[in-house]
């Protein structure tokens, strides 16, 4: 068993990695970004034999476009993450449960929900003595939950956060203030955070608008059978009943949650415009501020705030996925390779020893991370 990180290790970037096992050739996410412009370098990676899609988010499915370098493979997901991502515009699309165990080319592929976005899941590959593919992964989401991870040789994990630690109740209690003092708009992807933000103010009281996308996710997510369990399908159907849909020539009042999360595009974007000159009117990003976007000119000026909206795992949690399934090694992606000596410090010895080796190679610009077993 081989894996390759062809993005995504000692740098928050898109996520792209290969696994060969079992004579098979697997690439887990297509992804471009996070930060505009940044997509894998598949050069000498050679034909693959299927393209496995954890979630829809850009910064995993934004170079989809690239599947003929990899000779045309067909790409497996669950429905909804087709369903956004548009993968049959690509190519072959093929059904990966959103829980459950399925053959691909003759490997056995666990599934499970990550709590991360909607129709998001992580994979296991290759039974136990295989890898397990977190994908983005979070334990705190109010609709969409996790399913527990199995046990598995190999670890890729999200450690998009690093050794942060703060729950979310924590952004929670400090937005709460904020949005009393006066309207607030919050750039979200419309995949992402956005619904459970709008639950949790629409709780504390407030009047709550989302854009026409965020509308659009919901409703895909109510006519599909694996979108949300039914408790959770009742509380988003309710809360879509109550919030009002957002126009670009919206005032400004109340909570209003609008894609995309930089602010560089959609009605944020648009939005963005009334609210950037007024010093009354709160802006709140949540996410990562890409370069070169509305986003990270308006935090680095003060004419916005940022306040994390947990949707990776804290510290806590990566303690915990490796004190539950026991790798030999553990990749911690999407996290800056300045920070993996920190993070080790912190997980249990020795799932990161195998890697850390890998830390020196990538400050000598050498993107890329080997790591085999067995």
């Amino acid at each position: 068993m081989r894996i390759t990180a062809l993005s995504g290790f000692g740098v928050k970037g898109p996520a792209c990695f290969l696994i060969e096992i079992e004579d098979r050739r697997f690439i887990l996410d297509l992804g471009a970004g996070p930060d505009l412009g940044l997509k894998p370098n598949l050069e000498n990676v050679g034909r693959v034999d299927a393209v496995l899609l954890s979630h829809a988010h850009p910064d995993h499915v934004g170079a989809l476009d690239l599947l003929a370098q990899l000779g045309h493979p067909p790409v497996y997901a669950t429905a909804l993450v087709h369903h956004f991502a548009q993968t049959d515009r690509f190519g072959t699309a093929l059904p990966l449960d959103i829980g459950g165990t399925t053959d691909i080319e003759g490997v056995e592929v666990m599934t499970g929900r990550a709590g991360h976005a909607p129709g998001g899941i992580w994979m296991r590959i290759g039974g136990a003595d295989g890898v397990l593919y977190t994908g983005d992964f979070c334990n705190e989401g109010l609709l969409f939950r996790p399913d527990p991870m199995p046990p598995a040789a190999l670890v890729i994990a999200d450690a998009s956060y690093g050794t942060y630690d703060a729950p979310l109740s924590d952004a929670e209690n400090e937005l709460a203030v904020v949005a009393e003092k006066g309207p607030v708009l919050f750039p979200v992807p419309a995949g992402g955070r956005g619904l459970e933000m709008a639950l949790v103010f629409d709780a504390m009281g407030h009047r709550v608008g989302l854009c026409p996308a965020h509308f659009d996710v919901a409703r895909a997510i109510l006519e599909t059978s694996e979108g949300l369990p039914d408790e959770d399908a009742r509380s988003l159907a309710n809360l879509m009943a109550r919030v009002e849909q957002l126009q670009h020539y919206e005032a400004p009042d109340g909570i209003m949650i609008a894609a995309k999360p930089n602010a560089n595009d959609g009605l944020a974007g648009q939005l963005l415009e009334r609210w950037a000159g007024r010093n009354d009117w709160n802006i709140v990003f949540t996410g990562h501020l890409a370069r070169s976007t509305p986003a990270r000119t308006l935090v680095d000026c003060g004419r916005a705030r940022f306040v994390r909206w947990n949707v990776h795992p804290r510290l806590r949690d990566l303690i915990a996925l490796v004190e539950h399934v026991k790798p030999h090694a553990i990749l911690p992606a999407f996290l800056s390779s300045d920070e993996l000596p920190r993070l080790a410090e912190y997980l249990p010895v020795p799932a990161m020893g195998p890697i850390l080796g890998d830390v020196t190679k990538l400050q000598s610009k050498i993107q890329m991370a080997v790591v085999s077993l067995g």
